[in-house]
Protein backbone atom coordinates (compact mmCIF):
# COMPACT_ATOMS: atom_id res chain seq x y z
CA UNK A 1 0.00 0.00 0.00
CA UNK A 2 1.39 3.64 -1.15
CA UNK A 3 0.13 7.12 -0.86
CA UNK A 4 0.11 6.97 3.25
CA UNK A 5 0.98 10.77 4.75
CA UNK A 6 0.53 9.90 8.14
CA UNK A 7 1.74 6.13 8.13
CA UNK A 8 3.84 3.92 6.52
CA UNK A 9 2.93 0.05 5.84
CA UNK A 10 4.77 -3.01 4.95
CA UNK A 11 4.66 -6.71 5.34
CA UNK A 12 7.21 -9.04 5.44
CA UNK A 13 7.46 -12.75 5.95
CA UNK A 14 3.30 -12.98 6.93
CA UNK A 15 4.07 -10.00 9.34
CA UNK A 16 2.41 -6.56 8.64
CA UNK A 17 4.31 -3.11 10.00
CA UNK A 18 2.17 0.09 10.39
CA UNK A 19 4.51 3.20 11.92
CA UNK A 20 3.16 6.02 12.99
CA UNK A 21 4.91 8.24 10.66
CA UNK A 22 4.95 12.14 11.61
CA UNK A 23 8.13 12.13 13.52
CA UNK A 24 8.53 16.07 13.21
CA UNK A 25 5.19 16.35 15.52
CA UNK A 26 6.37 13.29 17.82
CA UNK A 27 3.64 11.04 16.09
CA UNK A 28 1.02 12.75 17.25
CA UNK A 29 -2.43 11.61 16.61
CA UNK A 30 -4.77 13.90 13.91
CA UNK A 31 -7.75 13.22 11.47
CA UNK A 32 -6.01 12.54 8.40
CA UNK A 33 -3.76 9.66 10.86
CA UNK A 34 -7.31 8.29 11.84
CA UNK A 35 -8.74 7.60 8.25
CA UNK A 36 -5.47 6.29 7.02
CA UNK A 37 -5.35 3.64 10.44
CA UNK A 38 -8.64 3.15 9.36
CA UNK A 39 -7.94 2.12 6.00
CA UNK A 40 -4.83 -0.02 6.30
CA UNK A 41 -6.56 -1.86 9.44
CA UNK A 42 -9.90 -2.80 7.23
CA UNK A 43 -7.22 -4.00 4.84
CA UNK A 44 -4.82 -6.12 7.65
CA UNK A 45 -7.92 -7.60 8.80
CA UNK A 46 -9.16 -9.37 5.74
CA UNK A 47 -5.35 -10.19 4.66
CA UNK A 48 -4.75 -14.11 4.92
CA UNK A 49 -1.31 -13.89 4.81
CA UNK A 50 -0.90 -11.37 7.43
CA UNK A 51 -0.38 -13.60 10.54
CA UNK A 52 0.64 -10.95 13.22
CA UNK A 53 1.30 -6.94 13.52
CA UNK A 54 3.64 -4.65 14.48
CA UNK A 55 2.89 -1.31 15.35
CA UNK A 56 5.62 1.12 15.80
CA UNK A 57 6.30 5.34 15.96
CA UNK A 58 8.83 6.75 13.07
CA UNK A 59 11.95 8.87 14.23
CA UNK A 60 13.96 9.21 17.77
CA UNK A 61 11.79 10.52 20.39
CA UNK A 62 7.89 9.56 20.72
CA UNK A 63 6.11 6.46 19.81
CA UNK A 64 2.74 8.76 19.76
CA UNK A 65 2.45 11.69 22.08
CA UNK A 66 -1.18 12.35 21.81
CA UNK A 67 -3.45 14.09 19.97
CA UNK A 68 -3.76 16.88 17.65
CA UNK A 69 -6.05 19.19 20.23
CA UNK A 70 -5.98 21.59 17.84
CA UNK A 71 -8.39 19.50 15.40
CA UNK A 72 -10.24 17.26 17.87
CA UNK A 73 -11.50 19.74 20.03
CA UNK A 74 -12.51 21.84 16.73
CA UNK A 75 -15.23 19.59 15.93
CA UNK A 76 -18.02 21.04 13.55
CA UNK A 77 -20.82 19.93 15.75
CA UNK A 78 -21.52 17.40 18.23
CA UNK A 79 -23.73 15.89 15.88
CA UNK A 80 -21.08 15.63 13.41
CA UNK A 81 -18.33 14.73 15.19
CA UNK A 82 -20.18 11.16 16.15
CA UNK A 83 -21.03 10.41 13.17
CA UNK A 84 -17.43 10.89 11.98
CA UNK A 85 -16.46 8.61 15.25
CA UNK A 86 -18.83 6.04 14.64
CA UNK A 87 -17.60 5.96 10.52
CA UNK A 88 -13.36 5.91 11.55
CA UNK A 89 -14.19 3.52 14.50
CA UNK A 90 -10.22 3.17 14.98
CA UNK A 91 -9.81 1.71 18.20
CA UNK A 92 -12.52 -0.87 17.07
CA UNK A 93 -11.56 -1.67 13.77
CA UNK A 94 -7.75 -2.13 16.48
CA UNK A 95 -9.49 -4.47 18.37
CA UNK A 96 -11.58 -6.53 15.80
CA UNK A 97 -8.14 -7.85 14.32
CA UNK A 98 -8.06 -11.37 14.17
CA UNK A 99 -4.53 -11.27 14.25
CA UNK A 100 -1.97 -10.68 17.43
CA UNK A 101 -0.83 -7.07 17.40
CA UNK A 102 2.78 -5.94 18.79
CA UNK A 103 2.90 -2.53 20.02
CA UNK A 104 6.74 -1.44 20.12
CA UNK A 105 7.09 1.86 22.37
CA UNK A 106 9.17 4.39 22.43
CA UNK A 107 10.27 7.75 23.71
CA UNK A 108 6.89 9.62 24.40
CA UNK A 109 3.97 7.68 25.32
CA UNK A 110 1.15 9.99 25.60
CA UNK A 111 -2.61 10.39 25.97
CA UNK A 112 -3.89 8.74 22.68
CA UNK A 113 -0.19 6.67 22.33
CA UNK A 114 -1.23 5.14 25.47
CA UNK A 115 -4.66 4.56 24.29
CA UNK A 116 -3.88 3.55 20.86
CA UNK A 117 -1.20 0.75 22.61
CA UNK A 118 -4.21 -0.75 24.87
CA UNK A 119 -5.84 -1.90 21.81
CA UNK A 120 -2.83 -4.18 21.25
CA UNK A 121 -2.35 -7.44 22.64
CA UNK A 122 1.27 -6.99 23.42
CA UNK A 123 3.04 -3.86 24.70
CA UNK A 124 7.13 -3.69 24.36
CA UNK A 125 8.75 -0.27 25.91
CA UNK A 126 12.13 0.28 25.09
CA UNK A 127 14.19 1.82 28.64
CA UNK A 128 13.59 5.37 27.26
CA UNK A 129 9.46 5.04 27.31
CA UNK A 130 7.88 7.83 28.93
CA UNK A 131 4.09 7.14 29.76
CA UNK A 132 1.43 9.74 30.59
CA UNK A 133 -2.53 10.52 30.66
CA UNK A 134 -2.55 14.51 30.70
CA UNK A 135 -6.11 14.89 29.26
CA UNK A 136 -7.37 15.84 33.30
CA UNK A 137 -4.72 18.69 33.07
CA UNK A 138 -6.02 20.34 30.11
CA UNK A 139 -9.71 19.78 31.35
CA UNK A 140 -10.72 17.12 29.50
CA UNK A 141 -11.50 13.17 29.70
CA UNK A 142 -9.43 10.82 27.46
CA UNK A 143 -11.86 10.27 24.33
CA UNK A 144 -10.30 6.85 22.85
CA UNK A 145 -11.24 4.49 25.50
CA UNK A 146 -8.58 5.25 28.36
CA UNK A 147 -11.11 5.18 31.12
CA UNK A 148 -11.97 1.93 30.14
CA UNK A 149 -8.88 0.17 28.72
CA UNK A 150 -6.30 1.41 31.21
CA UNK A 151 -8.48 0.05 34.36
CA UNK A 152 -9.26 -3.44 32.67
CA UNK A 153 -5.17 -3.77 32.20
CA UNK A 154 -3.56 -2.14 35.59
CA UNK A 155 -6.41 -2.25 38.06
CA UNK A 156 -8.88 0.15 38.93
CA UNK A 157 -6.56 2.37 42.06
CA UNK A 158 -3.81 2.45 39.24
CA UNK A 159 -5.62 3.72 36.54
CA UNK A 160 -7.67 6.39 38.39
CA UNK A 161 -3.44 7.43 40.18
CA UNK A 162 -2.59 7.86 36.61
CA UNK A 163 -5.96 9.91 34.88
CA UNK A 164 -6.28 12.11 37.65
CA UNK A 165 -2.99 12.95 38.48
CA UNK A 166 -1.53 13.35 34.99
CA UNK A 167 1.70 12.14 35.94
CA UNK A 168 4.39 10.68 33.56
CA UNK A 169 5.61 6.83 34.75
CA UNK A 170 9.12 5.38 33.11
CA UNK A 171 9.00 2.42 31.23
CA UNK A 172 10.42 0.65 34.67
CA UNK A 173 6.76 1.87 36.63
CA UNK A 174 4.80 1.13 33.20
CA UNK A 175 6.14 -2.63 33.98
CA UNK A 176 5.36 -2.58 37.37
CA UNK A 177 1.84 -1.77 36.75
CA UNK A 178 1.34 -4.00 33.94
CA UNK A 179 0.86 -1.71 31.59
CA UNK A 180 3.35 -2.93 29.61
CA UNK A 181 4.54 -7.19 28.82
CA UNK A 182 8.39 -6.27 28.58
CA UNK A 183 11.10 -3.72 28.56
CA UNK A 184 14.36 -4.18 26.72
CA UNK A 185 17.33 -1.58 25.35
CA UNK A 186 16.07 1.14 22.81
CA UNK A 187 18.15 -0.69 20.39
CA UNK A 188 16.70 -3.90 21.06
CA UNK A 189 13.32 -2.66 20.42
CA UNK A 190 12.21 -3.49 16.76
CA UNK A 191 14.03 -6.29 16.54
CA UNK A 192 12.64 -7.62 20.26
CA UNK A 193 9.39 -7.24 18.17
CA UNK A 194 10.10 -8.71 14.88
CA UNK A 195 11.45 -11.66 17.22
CA UNK A 196 8.59 -12.04 18.57
CA UNK A 197 6.13 -11.45 15.71
CA UNK A 198 8.29 -14.31 13.98
CA UNK A 199 7.40 -16.54 16.65
CA UNK A 200 3.59 -16.53 16.80
CA UNK A 201 3.64 -15.99 12.59
CA UNK A 202 5.35 -19.82 12.95
CA UNK A 203 2.65 -21.62 15.01
CA UNK A 204 -0.86 -22.96 13.61
CA UNK A 205 -3.06 -19.66 13.05
CA UNK A 206 -6.26 -21.60 13.46
CA UNK A 207 -4.68 -21.97 17.15
CA UNK A 208 -3.35 -18.49 17.18
CA UNK A 209 -6.54 -17.11 16.42
CA UNK A 210 -8.70 -19.33 18.54
CA UNK A 211 -6.90 -18.48 21.71
CA UNK A 212 -6.82 -14.32 20.80
CA UNK A 213 -11.00 -15.20 20.56
CA UNK A 214 -11.39 -16.59 23.54
CA UNK A 215 -9.06 -14.58 25.55
CA UNK A 216 -10.92 -11.17 24.21
CA UNK A 217 -14.49 -12.42 24.29
CA UNK A 218 -14.39 -14.45 27.34
CA UNK A 219 -12.01 -11.69 29.26
CA UNK A 220 -15.49 -10.08 30.88
CA UNK A 221 -18.04 -13.06 31.45
CA UNK A 222 -18.01 -15.34 34.24
CA UNK A 223 -15.80 -18.11 34.84
CA UNK A 224 -18.16 -20.61 34.11
CA UNK A 225 -19.55 -18.63 30.79
CA UNK A 226 -15.50 -18.28 29.68
CA UNK A 227 -15.44 -21.85 30.01
CA UNK A 228 -18.52 -22.98 28.06
CA UNK A 229 -16.83 -20.31 25.07
CA UNK A 230 -13.40 -21.68 25.38
CA UNK A 231 -15.58 -25.32 24.59
CA UNK A 232 -17.51 -23.96 21.69
CA UNK A 233 -13.96 -22.33 20.10
CA UNK A 234 -11.60 -25.42 20.14
CA UNK A 235 -10.80 -26.12 17.16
Amino acid sequence: MSGYETITYEKKNKIAFITLNRPQVLNIYNVRMRDELYEVLGAVKEDSEVYAVILKGAGEKAFCAGADLSEFLSAPSPTGARRSRWLRDVWGRFLSLPQPVIAALHGYVLGSGIEMSMCCDIRIASEDAQFGLPEVALGIIPAAGATQTVPRTIGLGRALDLLLTGRRINAQEALQMKLINRVVLKERLFPEAESLADKIAGWDQCAVRAIKQAVSRGLDLPLEEGLKLEKEIII
